[in-house]
Order: structure tokens, then C-alpha cells, then sequence
């Protein structure tokens, strides 16, 4: 796990200085190392950097004053390999390849034997290296069969081009920035920010659909001409002439019908536990976040039997007591080392402003993860498996438990036609019969600003550059579970949870892992028959069917709830809550982007907990604009 950075400018040198700045600003994600190589359109040549291990300095020149076509820039986070073996950029024997790697692939080991087979040699124990001989021999194809989560940025001195890939479901983020004449990439957009030739401008239309969704859907962001490269895709630039292509490597398989529901069930209990066991191997020490629910606590009961001294942790905030109660149950079975973190309310808004500034976005909610991976680290955890995706791909969220309504109220739409009252109740009921399609349905499942309330608070002039309609994100519109499946996945877990993952826990320079995000687990149970994925009545039929088998009755039987601090709670209970929301949104409403009188009276008539939000909303989006466009 690191963070990776680079550019190539297309027409003319530029200043080592810009490498430098962005690598120094994602030194969170990697304080055990860093390196950089750079070409001048005639040679490449490593460079070490202040941070750098003795031992590197010792191989390479600390980069100062240089100018380049292209540079690469690293930061490690020492997970395998320990040595300087694992050190990055990584070159080919003949230099002609510099490879730059986010993340971890979790078959590099069969991978490597494979290579092996074929007369590859290795000087390192690092999944880094395997990626490098994988191209050697696959190319573009290596993409596919990597199982794990990754950003690669590669150069091909050769081939003349660049490649930046991405993980299938997007766990690993990678952004870019390009015009006509330089790109820019790095895993944060904050690394972005100090090259010198990019100054950020808002992306309303990425502001827009964050409102709505929570999160910016990728492949957009709320910075102009910033863009969040897809999951599944690679893009591939042509050193020569500047063209750019995108291509994506993979998609859902075809439904497989011919098979049981017990056959499934005993699947997915037997790839569970390979995915556990192959992302137990670290060469540092590895601990199990568990809230109360299934999801964490079955990762926490397979990985006991591969790693008899797996330690869990569990963060306790308020109204959390029935989640930590079961999670130390579920400690208590299986002979668990268990460490229980209660977050105060003090903590939470000694650090809410730094916390939220860390974020590259407006937020809706407080994120708990960030204690989370504080926590963590306070222990020597470098490693943390996480239960993050059971519930998109096991259809663990309640909108899901509420597709058969819409399904059959959507006949009905035509009734918000003749809704000609603007009282609160006339518009929830018009905003739900304004549901036509499956992206509708999934927008209004996402607790943010409604379309019409957005509508509603931006300034007339702001609102004129947005296309709301917002048809370039639809994915599937087949109206059953599977066309859901695929927004669950795609925008709910890859632009929202695992980018809010990878944020809150490179912060501390600690790594989540996902075992129910393997590729044998998401090709198979995408597979699966509809009928055992989602009955409408009961969310994770078959992960609870698997459950049973390990997990006590008072795990199965708890309500599902958010793993998530409670917003409104503290906006009603402290007053210096209370004090910084009104200090924030008399900030914004100066700046004219949105409309006052709106956003007083959403402050003055909070009701219920979607209230909250959008207030929240609109306060992050001041303490962007604060980090973002005032402090850089």
C-alpha cells in the first residue's frame, strides 16, 4: 500500500519541483520510503528523496533541481518485501519499463510461479515485481488477471506510451488530470494540486451529483477537469503524438441458473475463506475491524482458523452498544484478542474540521473510519480486513428491500403532474413519483439533497451550467435486483465506501483489506440466480444462510444499520456543533454560490435526519472550498 504521483508534459521540460511537491503532499499514505524517476526525453534516471531509506540514498542521487518530460513519484508503505527490494519505482533490467504501484495482489504468488515457468527471474519477494513481469509477458492483458486492488502507473520507454490502470470495483483510487499538452495523475487530488499547471476551478456538475448521491459519481469529480479514473479500465497514452485511449478490462459474467441454493451457500462459505486467508498474508501485523454486524464479525470468525493470534477492534460512539456487544460475543466464541475504542464526543470535534478537510469532496455524514484507522495504527496494525462490500454484493441495504414497491408504485408517476402544492409532505410525494427509472430509484435511496431541492439552492446562474438529467450515469435499466446490483456496486461502493476507506485509513498510513471484494467472489455470486441473491424480504439471504454456520443468533438477528457516527445527534446535542455550522454557512452564504434564503430555512426547519444532511452538506462544501481553493 503507497501512494503513487507523476506527470508527463507533452511539449516542453518542467521543473523537478512539481514531483517533488506532489509526492511530499500524499506522504501520509507511505512514510516508509519514497522514490521518484524521471526522463528527459533522452535517458531515465532514479532518484531518491528526503524520505528515502539510507540504503536508497546510497543507490540514488537525491532529486533537487532537474527538469523532465516525464516523473514519476512514490511513497511506501512497507506491507511485503520489507527490504529495499520492494522499493519503487521499479525498473526492468533493461530501464526501458518504470513502473509505479498502488495497492496489493493478493495471487501474485501463483502469478509469479506461472512467470517463473516461463523463464521469468525475480530479485525481489514483492508483489511490485510481479506486475513488472507480468507486461513483460502479458502486456495490457495482466490487468484482468490480477486478483486484488490496485493503481498502476507504468511507462513503456519501448513502446513510447503510458498506461494508468485501476482495480476492478475501484478500491484503489487513482485520479488524473489532462489538457492538451501535459497529464497529471496521483492517488489523491490534493497531490494534484501542486503541480503547477493546474489551478483548480469547481465542477458543478461534479457538486451536483454529490449533493444528490452523497459522493461524485466517477468518472467526474467536484474539480474541473479532474477526472476519477473508472474501475475495471485502463488508459493508454501514445508518448509521440499525445492520444489518448480507454479501454476496460472486465465486466460482470452471464447468470448461471444450473445450480442449488445449498450449492451456493457451500460456495460462498469456501471462496469467503480463501479470500480471508490469502489477505491474512502480510509481513506485518494484521487485526479485524468488527462492528456488531455479520459482514465483519464472519471475517473476524474465518480468519481465526489462518491466523490463530488475529487480534479485532471495535469502535464504540454513541447508540453503538448492541454493535459492540455482539462483536465481543463473537471475540469471546472464537478466542479473539479484543480491543474496544469508545470515541468520545470531545475527540469528534477536536479533529472535525481537519478530518473533513481531508476529504476532496462535501460529505453527508461524520466519518468513523478515520478513528478507526487512528486506532489501529495506535496498536501497530499496518493491516486491517475490513467487511466493506458484503452489502453491495449481497443486497445488504434496505433499498433493496424496497425495489418491489417502486416497482409496482412507478405505474403511478403520473400523479406528480397533479401535485400543485409546495408544503414539505407535497414534495416528498412528488420527488418519489418523479422515480422513472432504476438510477432514479437508486438516487433516492442515497439520503442526500433531493433533485428539487438542489434545484432549489443554488444560485440561478450556477444551476444554468448543470445538466440535471443526468443520463451519461446510467448503467443498466433492467428493472429487477440486477440492474440495482450494478449501481450498488459501481457507485455506492467504488465512488463512495472504498474511496472514503482509502482516505480515512492512508490518513494514518493503515491499510484496509476487503476479502468479500475477491474476483472468484464477485464473479460468482454475480452469477448466481436473482432468486438466491434477493428475496425482497430479508437482506443477505445467502450470507446469512453462510452465517448460521459460525455466528451467533443475536448477530443474525440485529437490524442493519450504518457503521457511521449519528449526524443529527450531535448537531442537536452540542452547541459547539451548532456554533461551527453557523459559522461555516454564513461563510458560504457570502460567497454567492448558493441561495440564502434557502439555506436558512433549512437550518431554521430540521425535522428529521435527511434535514441534518443537507445542512451538512452545505457545511462541507465551505470547508472544501476553504482547503481547496483558499489555503493552496
Amino acid at each position: 500500500m503507497c501512494g503513487i504521483c507523476g506527470y508527463y508534459s507533452f511539449r516542453k521540460d518542467i521543473s523537478s519541483k512539481n514531483i517533488l511537491e506532489m509526492n511530499k503532499s500524499i506522504r501520509h499514505r507511505g512514510p516508509d520510503d519514497e522514490g521518484f524517476w524521471l526522463f528527459d526525453g533522452v535517458v531515465g534516471k532514479s532518484f531518491s528523496g528526503v524520505d528515502s531509506t539510507q540504503k536508497i540514498k546510497e543507490a540514488f542521487p537525491v532529486l533537487e533541481g532537474e527538469k523532465s518530460k516525464i516523473a514519476l513519484g512514490f511513497r511506501r508503505l512497507s506491507i511485503l518485501d520489507l527490504s529495499e527490494k520492494g522499493h519503487q519505482p521499479m525498473l526492468s533490467d533493461h530501464e526501458k519499463i518504470s513502473l509505479t504501484f498502488n495497492g496489493e495482489i493478493y495471487n501474485f504468488k501463483k502469478l509469479r510461479k506461472e512467470l517463473e515457468d516461463l523463464d521469468h527471474t525475480f530479485k525481489s519477494h514483492s508483489d511490485t515485481e510481479v506486475i513488472l513481469r507480468s507486461y513483460e509477458e502479458w502486456g495490457t492483458e495482466m490487468f484482468a488477471k490480477f486478483d486484488g486492488m490496485f493503481a498502476i502507473a507504468l511507462i513503456d520507454l519501448e513502446k513510447n506510451k503510458l498506461l494508468l490502470a485501476r482495480d476492478r470495483v475501484g478500491l484503489k483510487p487513482l485520479f488524473y488530470y489532462k489538457n492538451q499538452d501535459t497529464i497529471l495523475w496521483a492517488s489523491e487530488i490534493k497531490s494534484l494540486l501542486k503541480h503547477e499547471f493546474l489551478t483548480p476551478e469547481i465542477n458543478w456538475q461534479g457538486v451536483y451529483t454529490n449533493f444528490l448521491f452523497q459522493t461524485t459519481l466517477a468518472p467526474e469529480t467536484c474539480f474541473k477537469d479532474v477526472f476519477s479514473l473508472e474501475p475495471a479500465s485502463f488508459i493508454n497514452i501514445d508518448l509521440n503524438n499525445f492520444k489518448t485511449e480507454k479501454e476496460f478490462y472486465w465486466k460482470f459474467p452471464p447468470t448461471n441458473q444450473n445450480i442449488s441454493e445449498d450449492e451456493a451457500a457451500t460456495k460462498i462459505d469456501q471462496l469467503l475463506s480463501e479470500s480471508v486467508q490469502k489477505q491474512l498474508f502480510a509481513d506485518v501485523p494484521v487485526a479485524s475491524m468488527m462492528s456488531g454486524g455479520i459482514d465483519s464479525t464472519l471475517i473476524t470468525a474465518k480468519s481465526k482458523p489462518y491466523k490463530n493470534d488475529i487480534n479485532a477492534f471495535t469502535i464504540a460512539y454513541p447508540f453503538s452498544e448492541d454493535e459492540v456487544k455482539n462483536a465481543a460475543l463473537v471475540a469471546d466464541k472464537f478466542d479473539v484478542l479484543h480491543h474496544i475504542k469508545k470515541v468520545s464526543d470531545e475527540e469528534i470535534l477536536s479533529q472535525l474540521k481537519e478530518n473533513i478537510q481531508h476529504f476532496e469532496e462535501p460529505y453527508s455524514s461524520l466519518e468513523v473510519l478515520m478513528n478507526a484507522a487512528e486506532y489501529a495504527k495506535s496498536f501497530g496494525f499496518k493491516v486491517v480486513l475490513s467487511g466493506n462490500g458484503a452489502d453491495e454484493l449481497f443486497a445488504g441495504y434496505s433499498h433493496s428491500l424496497k425495489l418491489n414497491r417502486w416497482l409496482s408504485m412507478k405505474n403511478f408517476n403520473f400523479i406528480r403532474n397533479f401535485i400543485f402544492t409546495n408544503d414539505d409532505f407535497s414534495l416528498k410525494v412528488k420527488n418519489y413519483f418523479s422515480q422513472d427509472s432504476l438510477f432514479d430509484f437508486f438516487r433516492q435511496s442515497q439520503a442526500g439533497m433531493k433533485p428539487l431541492q438542489a434545484g432549489k439552492v443554488f444560485k440561478k446562474e450556477i444551476y444554468n451550467q448543470i445538466n440535471s438529467d443526468l443520463k451519461q450515469f446510467h448503467l443498466s435499466e433492467t428493472y429487477n435486483y440486477s440492474g440495482l446490483f450494478e449501481y450498488d456496486m459501481k457507485y455506492s461502493l467504488s465512488s463512495h465506501h472504498v474511496f472514503r476507506d482509502d482516505l480515512s485509513a492512508m490518513k494514518y498510513g493503515v491499510e484496509f483489506r476487503y476479502p468479500y471484494l475477491s474476483n472468484d467472489l464477485i464473479d460468482y455470486v454475480s452469477s448466481l440466480p436473482e432468486k438466491f441473491r434477493f428475496n425482497g424480504t430479508q437482506n443477505k439471504p445467502l450470507l446469512r444462510k453462510v452465517g448460521q454456520k459460525y455466528l451467533p443468533s443475536e448477530v443474525l438477528e440485529m437490524p442493519k444499520r450504518g457503521f457511521s457516527f449519528p449526524l443529527a445527534y450531535f448537531i442537536k446535542k452540542e452547541k459547539n456543533m451548532q456554533d461551527f455550522i453557523v459559522e461555516n454557512l454564513e461563510s458560504l452564504k457570502k460567497r454567492n454560490f448558493f441561495n440564502s434564503e434557502v439555506i436558512d430555512e433549512w437550518w431554521k426547519n430540521q425535522k428529521d435526519e435527511y434535514d441534518y444532511v443537507k445542512i451538512w452538506q452545505l457545511v462541507t462544501f465551505e470547508l472544501w472550498y476553504q482547503k481547496y481553493f483558499e489555503e493552496q
